[in-house]
């Protein structure tokens, strides 16, 4: 054990984040989001052992100003956009053995509010990519926006719980089936987001 963490330091040390093109032509953001994924990128073609990894795209509380077309909404989607092009062409031949998870803590409100923006709602998206995933479709039931279809007062209804989709990939690809001591209380739905 000691050996090898000696091994994964020493190859960490000869990391360097900025040195070269990423592979597939596409360049990160220069964003912290785009130097994250990048860091993550190189610990997997450097193979030392990374086995997970998260990273945070804030500024998603767009209480007021939230923009279209354009403003703050706008530069988030371009971020998160051009950082997960970014890093799918430069793993490409790695993506077999990956599963990116895209998930927001909370939604946004149907309705702008008085500031132009948008309050905490209730129901949101997730997105996932890599191996494995049965993509190139929306899973789920669109719940619709008119007033009898919105949850309380004003929010998106949701119709796929989030620990359903979690629970899938820790059963499916990081074969743990302890899905009752990951997520007490709640039953997992296998919706068929991810094959084994």
């Amino acid at each position: 054990m000691g050996q090898e963490t000696l091994r994964i330091l020493e190859t960490l040390r000869g990391l360097v984040p900025d040195r070269g093109e990423p592979a597939g032509g596409i360049p990160y953001p220069q964003t912290d989001f785009g130097y994250g994924l990048r860091q993550v990128s190189m610990l997997v073609k450097a193979q030392a052992g990374l086995e997970a990894a998260a990273i945070d795209l804030g500024g998603w509380d767009t209480h007021f100003a939230q923009g279209a077309a354009s403003g703050q909404m706008a530069r988030l989607l371009t971020d998160l956009a051009q950082g997960l092009a970014a890093f799918h062409a430069d793993l490409r031949d790695h993506m077999h053995r990956m599963t990116v998870v895209v998930m927001s803590e909370f939604g946004r409100r149907v309705q702008e509010n008085a500031s132009l923006g948008t309050d905490h709602g209730h129901g949101s998206l997730m997105m996932l990519m890599g191996g494995n995933v049965v993509g190139g479709k929306v899973h789920g039931r669109w719940p619709g926006l008119e007033d009898e279809q919105l949850f309380g007062p004003g929010d998106l209804a949701v119709t796929v719980d989030y620990r359903d989709v979690l629970g899938e990939i820790c059963l499916r690809r990081l074969n743990n089936p302890a899905l009752q001591v990951i997520f007490p209380g709640h039953e997992i739905k296998l919706r068929g987001y991810v094959v084994a």
